[in-house]
């Protein structure tokens, strides 16, 4: 997954002799080289071997976050689902505990009162008391069957959602890997099912000579303007300066976020940004 913070110099060598045509005096305006990018791209796969049973998405539709973009066939799934929730929603055995405990309650507590008036042998007292400690146990155990099923439809339905793969962003499909009827492995050998990218923002990278290091500011606004056949200027905002400054070539990189809520901008184009 690429963030701001990744640095590839090699993807941007281009700019460099640019950057010997540009005016850096101090407090100047300048000029730079730049290339569009999306602001990450990610290669989706699953989290379990499966086989894919339906797509919902192809290359070049929009995602939103958490949209559900394929599933991968879940029949055993499905009915392991319908029978945990049928065991949680099974009450009879909890009712039962607990109105057997409220029936010996109250016989151990009338046979007490008998007993201390002297109505009857103390020996009965002890046995309603051992009846009504024995189905406070049952109860007991009827509370933890039920919480035990409740558990149970818990793991079965995480299971499940395990056979339904969502977008983890909001952008758009760019590739497309893997088929209905397919086998997909969650290893990472094995292909993505879909590759996404956020092109909204996205984001600028400029190669910048040393001597701008400390001039350039985070939260500082420019100009974007794209390479033909594009047209139009844009404005970006300074969202990372880099900390580490090339040697070889005596430059550091600059990362801008460029606003693209109607994705007009495609990503992977050259540009100039005018600071």
């Amino acid at each position: 997954m690429d963030g701001y913070f990744s640095y590839t110099p090699k993807k941007l060598q281009f700019l460099l002799p640019a950057l010997c045509l540009t005016n850096f005096a101090y407090g100047e305006p300048f000029v730079g080289d730049c290339l569009i990018e999306p602001t990450q791209q990610v290669a989706v796969g699953v989290p379990v071997t499966g086989v894919i049973d339906k797509t919902f998405v192809k290359r070049g539709d929009k995602v939103t976050q958490g949209q559900i973009i394929a599933t991968l066939a879940s029949g055993v799934e499905q009915a392991s689902v319908q029978l945990a929730k049928y065991k949680a929603e099974q009450v009879a055995a909890l009712q039962l505990a607990t109105r057997k405990v409220e029936f010996a309650q109250r016989k151990f507590e009338r046979r007490q009162a008998m007993t201390n008036e002297r109505l009857m042998p103390e020996q009965d007292s002890d046995d309603a008391e051992a009846e009504y400690r024995l189905a406070q146990a049952e109860l007991l155990v009827a509370q933890e069957n039920h919480q035990l099923a409740l558990r149970e439809l818990q793991q079965q339905t995480a299971q499940l959602a395990q056979k339904t793969i969502r977008s983890p962003l909001t952008g758009v499909v760019v590739e497309q890997s893997a088929y209905v009827g397919e086998v997909v492995e969650p290893n990472s050998s094995s292909k993505p099912v879909f590759k996404l990218a956020q092109l909204d923002p996205l984001r600028v990278q400029v190669i910048l000579p040393k001597s701008r290091f400390g001039v350039v500011k985070v939260g500082s606004k420019v100009e974007v303007v794209p390479e033909k056949p594009m047209t139009g200027r844009y404005s970006a905002q300074v969202k990372t300066v880099d900390k580490l400054l090339d040697a070889a070539s005596g430059t550091f990189v600059v990362f801008l976020a460029l606003a693209n809520k109607q994705l007009a901008i495609p990503a992977g184009v050259k540009c100039q940004v005018f600071f």
